[in-house]
């Protein structure tokens, strides 16, 4: 993941660049007003700013769009039209009375299907944690794998509520992931696992921790401060 700008008028369009295999640029705006891109693996950073430039009147009037909706309560109240985040994405929630207590998502709604809509905000924890399973799960493999050429493995990577972390290292080598984390996007996500990996090797924040963090991930700050941004 990329992250880069461009100034239209006087306005900054700041935006997220993920490049995967695609022959045409796709732009999202999201509820909150960010901004992401996917892009073919073989775009430049010049042919990008240009399309983006093109599609900025569109990109500001999808934020005045949003913005029409006024800004969210802080204070969760699981009810329809709120906004909830999913992996870095704004989804708006929608409560359904139903035979069954289930979650769908699709485009931009997350739709609590629920026999009794005071289950909601249970309802939907209760999913976060099955996501939150599945996903780190799959962003840490191919990051474990790697750190094999150190010489470590974590005994194993599961999910724990936390109340002020959001992953911890035991003695044992036991990995931990706070369930939270599923709000926030894949590399912030990564951060965290690759930060705990770092600790599998040198267990303490010293030089050497750091060094070998930003070896393995050489723009963690800017996740690291992303993530901290979004989930306070």
């Amino acid at each position: 993941m990329t992250e880069d700008s461009i100034l239209y008028g006087s306005t900054r369009i700041e935006y997220s660049i993920d490049y995967v295999p695609r022959k045409t640029l796709g732009i999202r705006v999201e509820p909150d007003g960010s901004v992401w891109l996917k892009a073919p693996e073989n775009a430049t950073l010049e042919d990008i700013r240009e399309k983006v430039h093109r599609k900025a009147p569109w990109i500001l009037r999808q934020r005045r769009y949003f913005e029409s909706f006024g800004i969210p309560s802080t204070e969760r109240q699981y009810i329809s039209g709120e906004s909830h985040l999913y992996l870095g994405r704004q989804y708006m929630l929608r409560i359904k009375e139903g035979k069954s207590n289930q979650v769908h998502y699709q485009n931009n709604i997350i739709e609590i299907e629920c026999k009794n809509k005071e289950l909601a905000e249970k309802i939907l924890q209760r999913w976060y944690v099955e996501r939150a399973k599945i996903k780190f799960e799959e962003y840490a493999k191919s990051i474990v794998e790697h750190f094999s050429v150190y010489g470590v493995m974590p005994a194993s990577i599961s999910v724990r509520k936390m109340e002020k972390r959001w992953g911890y290292c035991t003695k044992d080598g036991s990995i931990y992931l706070n369930p939270r984390l599923i709000c926030a996007p894949r590399c912030c996500i990564e951060y965290v696992i690759t930060h705990e990996m770092c600790h599998l090797v040198h267990r303490n924040h010293t030089k050497e921790f750091y060094a070998l963090l930003t070896k393995e991930m050489p723009h963690w700050e800017r996740w690291k401060a992303k993530l901290e941004r979004m989930m306070r």
